[in-house]
């Protein structure tokens, strides 16, 4: 028997199929509900998210591959089953393809179907439970570390951050200049079982070769002119603890090929001596460079850098990951608060909208200098754009208006992606309808231009989403994924606002 809080929502049109699962489910121990339409189903999952849609890529009001793609970029955590009919390889194929979790033909065999589900759970239970426990560790390093970040590129950062730290292999970050790159080494020595021994930091582009290999080997007295007595490198160091080598790729051949054998024997020598000196360490590296284009260009050896790449951390800009600029501000407004133990500065709506809007960069490393700067210009006052480093100067709006621009285009292409798979299922339909089809604007729908079946499809979405809104414009922009002066110019093309 399954567990009693499972809870199943099964969407077909075939009101048999609909009640043969409810029944079959029930016995199971399943909480199960059912949708008729992807519309009711989308209300239903907005009302109360199940553990598990079950769904048949043949709705009446919409094709299900495009569904099952709203599902998953909206509740990528959400497990989908899609139902299709005998033989079709090639849908259930595209439904893997966007994110289902597995396929049933119809009609079921009913102990294959039963399986199925169990395996979903099985897997869900599994999942959830890593996920759980790399997220919690993840997360608790990266707030000691001062790591600031709830959207999905950073739980994925936690994630990692949580199931490499206790590891001793060797760690690649790779990410733009001020994202953050030294704090995820520190997060990760802190969170490592050589937490108690040294991290030892060194900025490979802050020296020339011949300083930085004695900085990273040391020297015996008398090696060279100047060497009035022997020292030890950075290697040596942090011996038991963490080596950190920031701007790897600033390192020329020679000094990689000495890093190299570090790697590979866990040895090397001073400058001077020819006694190796063995040593226990892990080593973390980050880049601002694509070692893999470097390697090409002969630039950096290709042994190093697959002994560095053993697990490969990416750090995303700031401009791919906007939803954590509130929380980064609300961090730097509390760290640079305008006198010891005041209440933090605040920020107006419209500053803090033109933060979001900008695109840094600089990354965060400029946010955080934006936001200390406005604090000591706004001496305790509410933030407003008058504080901010770009203010309202023509190049900061031009940026403004080109990310905009951008982010609505994105916008516009997913949903352009969603009436093509659409229009792929009504086209089917159409071909496979008898001449006496329901006319549309007073043709047929093989008479209807391509440009012509786009703008009836787009009529009837917005319709749809207005009705579902109730008529509230801003809430059916939300619904749609669209800005709301896109909407605005729709309804007034269509006239739908009469």
């Amino acid at each position: 028997m399954a567990e009693s809080q499972r809870t199943v929502l099964v969407v077909d049109d075939d009101g048999d199929i609909r009640t043969l699962l409810k029944d079959l489910l029930t016995d199971e121990g399943y909480a199960v509900t059912v949708a008729p339409t992807g519309a009711d189903a989308l209300e239903q999952i907005a009302k109360d998210m199940p553990d598990l849609v079950m769904m048949d890529v043949k709705l009446p009001d919409q094709d299900g591959i495009g569904l099952l793609r709203q599902l998953k970029r909206e509740h990528d955590e959400l497990e989908v089953i899609v139902m299709t009919a005998f033989g079709g390889s090639s849908t259930a194929i595209k439904a893997m393809e966007h994110g289902a979790y597995d396929y049933v033909t119809k009609p079921f065999e009913i102990d294959d179907l039963l399986a199925t589900l169990r395996r979903v759970f099985e897997h869900a239970d599994m999942a959830s439970e890593v996920s759980a426990l790399r997220l919690e560790l993840g997360k608790r390093e990266a707030e000691r570390e001062r790591i600031v970040g709830s959207s999905k590129p950073m739980l994925e950062v936690f994630k990692l951050i949580g199931k490499v730290a206790p590891s001793d292999a060797t760690v690649l970050i790779t990410g733009e200049s001020g994202t953050g790159k030294e704090l995820i080494a520190e997060a990760l020595h802190r969170a490592s079982k050589r937490n108690p021994h040294p991290l030892v930091k060194v900025s490979c582009a802050a020296l020339p070769e011949s300083l930085l290999e004695t900085e990273l080997f040391g020297h015996e007295k008398g090696s060279f002119t100047g060497a009035m007595t022997m020292r030890k490198g950075r290697f040596e160091s942090a011996n038991k603890g963490t080596i950190f080598l920031d701007e790897i790729g600033e390192m020329t051949l020679g000094t990689q090929t000495k890093l190299l054998r570090i790697l590979q024997e866990r040895e090397f020598e001073r400058i001077g001596s020819n006694t190796p000196i063995k040593i226990d360490i892990r080593v973390i590296t980050a880049t601002n460079r694509n070692l893999a284009d470097e390697v090409k260009k002969n630039k950096f050896r290709e042994d190093l850098y697959y002994r560095l790449n053993v697990i490969h951390i990416h750090m995303p800009p700031l401009r791919e990951r906007k939803d954590d600029i509130p929380l980064l501000v609300e961090h730097f407004l509390v760290k640079f608060r305008h006198a010891p133990g005041a209440i933090p500065t605040s920020i107006s709506e419209e500053a803090l909208q033109r933060l979001v809007e900008y695109d840094w960069p600089g990354n965060v490393r400029e946010l955080e200098n934006a936001i200390e700067r406005a604090v000591v210009l706004s001496r305790g006052n509410p933030i407003t754009v008058e504080h901010l480093p770009f203010g309202d100067s023509r190049e900061a709006r031009d940026r403004f208006k080109l990310a905009e621009r951008r982010t609505k285009l994105e916008s516009d292409e997913e949903i352009l992606a969603d009436r093509r798979d659409q229009l792929d299922a009504d086209e089917a339909d159409a071909d496979a309808a008898d001449a006496d089809a329901p006319l549309v604007n007073g043709t047929g729908n093989g008479d209807l231009s391509f440009k012509d079946r786009v703008a009836t499809l787009e009529k009837q979405l917005i319709k749809e989403a207005l009705d579902r809104a109730g008529g509230n414009r801003t809430k059916a922009a939300d619904d749609l994924g669209i800005y709301r002066r896109l909407l605005y110019a729709k309804i007034k093309e269509y006239g739908l606002g009469e």
